[in-house]
């Protein structure tokens, strides 16, 4: 076979048994290691797969997200050392914004002593924490409300966004990876997303490693439009060095409890 009809030879054989070892598909395939490592990267340049310790498995396209209610079950000792490093950030009359999802909202009891602190997000269960604490002035965007995200989205949110200055804006994603950025399902989540980019002194993605490799309809930037990633230390290692060569700026922190 050509390297063509071999790689999508590969693609056919990942949607049968959505992942494979190298030794595996060497043995399929006929081919040297090295052959199949080349055609692994291209295929990976291409956004089809996704290098795995020891393998490969198929980029995944996100159709939809699971429910507020159902993410803050998913990888919470991550999350909670994620929020951990962002909240570490924040400095005392700062004005941050918190993006909608699980992750910024385990930021939260990290935020209440700090001083002179000005808080702005469109997420529903941010605004009912932070309401018991008087010393954080508190701003919700309004806009168009997402039952399923427990938030504001789209245009009106926008609008409102490009009325104020940030500090630090902590961006949520349900998907990412080197190649297509920060995607979403939701295109009504694009455009206050990209407004953060815009307005915010710094922007910081706070996402956890499951969700690499993952992606949506919906673009929302590549990752070098962010000052800084904060994931988790279970992000594959040729993501790692991936971001490492296109100077993408992270920091990885524990994925267990700490």
């Amino acid at each position: 076979m050509i390297p063509d009809q071999r790689r999508e030879h590969i693609l056919k054989l990942l949607q049968e048994r959505h992942v494979l070892s190298i030794n595996e598909l060497t043995s399929m395939l006929s081919v040297s290691h090295m052959t199949v490592r080349r055609d692994i990267q291209a295929l990976e340049n291409d956004g089809k797969v996704l290098s795995v310790t020891g393998g490969v498995r198929l980029a995944a396209r996100l159709k939809s997200e699971p429910s507020y209610l159902a993410k803050a079950q998913l990888e919470v000792p991550a999350k909670r050392n994620i929020a951990r490093a962002a909240a570490d950030l924040v400095r005392e009359n700062f004005t941050i914004y918190l993006d909608a999802g699980t992750t910024t909202l385990q930021m939260v009891p990290l935020l209440t002593d700090k001083v002179g602190l000005t808080v702005i997000t469109s997420d529903f269960n941010v605004v009912g924490h932070l309401m018991e604490y008087p010393g954080i002035e508190l701003i919700h965007t309004g806009g168009l409300v997402s039952h399923s995200d427990h938030s504001s989205v789209g245009r009106f949110t926008a609008e409102f966004l490009r009325q104020v200055n940030v500090d630090l804006a902590f961006i949520a994603s349900s998907s990412w990876d080197s190649e297509r950025g920060s995607t979403t399902p939701s295109e009504a989540k694009v455009v206050a997303k990209q407004e953060l980019l815009r307005i915010a002194s710094k922007s910081v993605l706070v996402v956890d490693s499951t969700k690499y490799g993952k992606f949506g309809t919906f673009r929302v930037a590549s990752l070098e439009e962010f000052d800084l990633i904060i994931t988790d230390d279970r992000l594959p290692a040729s993501a790692v060095e991936e971001l490492s060569d296109r100077d993408v700026r992270f920091e990885l922190v524990e994925s267990d409890a700490n």
